[in-house]
């Protein structure tokens, strides 16, 4: 945090007032936090327990403790600190290590293997856990070719590790492939919206940050990298390995509240809440903005778009999810797309940074 020509550099944590939860639900009162006889949260209540009796962390911290400095002592004060910082990034390194740990929990058959037929987990209020990584089902190479035709075997000719052509889904690339042109889905300021992106990639300046090219909702889990769920009491998080700017991550809430009438601050991955149907985990997602595309192909969407998803855990290593879109300015009606996931046992999520990048300068001009 920097005033003027001072530095601030936070090193101890307090909780922030739980209220204090997004742009659009910056005052909403949080579930199950203690208040005082003035409606003002207590942050000096006991603190909050999981499931299994331990202290929640859950919550927005803030570091408060400050020590004050000008900027042309800032690297002298963090020069002298590096020790504070070698143990943090060691312990994002060793992430990646875990790949093949034997998650805890995991059932697995006499040769130890996960048994990925067992019944779904459930958490101690008997809901199904939708806990793991999870990555969709590809899209078998001879139905590829037969939507897609030659594009998918000069794909599959490159085949860049970990992008390879057996690993994508049809939606990834067009979100409405399932419907016959005869249906007339898209709305003209749908095709427009598509003609201008195609205008912007044809000048040659394109970016990560143009509005049309960002990869966002439900992009980013349509691609070749997986996703994890996690999901604690009152929040479920979804947290993406791809996206435009990598491990984007949303957050649904499931402690009763509504979602907005109106939104200050439409966002790009929207805001959702959630609640159970049975076994089924419904949420709606609203607040978009209208810079992301729905999928590859550009089809666009509104600030009007409305996103229902229901989660069904079926057995502990196969997740269906069903997606309804509804955009009434982009679309003559709502469509449905369904994508079953299988759990990636014993694996992760991998950070996502630009590294090494050596492909932009062999693509073609435009």
């Amino acid at each position: 945090m920097r005033t003027g020509n001072t530095t601030a550099c936070q090193l101890a944590f307090t909780s922030l007032p739980p209220a204090t939860l997004s742009a659009q639900w910056l005052h909403y009162p949080a579930a199950g936090a203690p208040t005082l006889p003035n409606g003002k949260p207590n942050l000096n209540a006991p603190a909050p327990r999981t499931y299994g009796g331990r202290p929640d962390p859950s919550g927005i911290a803030l570091w408060i403790e400050l020590f004050t400095m000008t900027v042309n002592k800032v690297m002298v004060f963090f020069r002298n600190r590096v020790p504070f910082v070698v143990f943090p990034l060691l312990a994002i390194t060793l992430q990646a290590q875990w790949l093949n740990f034997p998650t805890p929990g995991t059932p697995r058959t006499p040769d130890g293997k996960p048994n990925l037929t067992a019944p779904a987990p459930r958490t101690s209020d008997r809901k199904p856990d939708l806990s793991g990584v999870w990555m969709h089902e590809p899209t078998p190479l001879a139905e590829a070719r037969r939507l897609f035709g030659q594009f998918v075997d000069e794909f599959a000719a490159v085949d860049v590790p970990g992008m390879e052509a057996a690993i994508q889904i049809k939606y990834g690339l067009d979100i409405l492939v399932d419907f016959r042109p005869e249906e007339a889905l898209i709305r003209p300021a749908a095709v427009e919206q598509m003609r201008r992106n195609q205008v912007l990639f044809n000048s040659g300046t394109v970016t990560g940050c143009s509005a049309g090219y960002i990869v966002g909702f439900p992009q980013a889990g349509l691609v070749s990298e997986p996703i994890k769920i996690v999901q604690a009491p009152r929040l479920t998080m979804i947290l993406y390995e791809a996206g435009s700017l990598g491990n984007m991550y949303r957050q649904i809430y499931t402690d009763g509240r509504a979602l907005p009438t109106e939104y200050s601050l439409p966002a790009y991955l929207g805001y959702s809440v959630g609640h159970w149907e049975g076994d089924t985990f419904v949420v709606e997602t609203a607040g978009f903005n209208d810079k992301t595309t729905l999928d590859a192909l550009g089809h666009p969407h509104s600030d009007a778009l409305r996103v229902t998803e229901r989660f069904h855990r079926r057995d502990f290593g196969h997740l269906d999810v069903e997606m309804t879109f509804d955009d009434p300015k982009m679309y003559t009606k709502p469509f449905t797309v369904k994508i079953p996931h299988n759990l990636v046992a014993d694996g992760d999520i991998f950070e996502m940074f630009c590294e090494n990048e050596k492909d932009v300068a062999h693509l073609p001009k435009p």
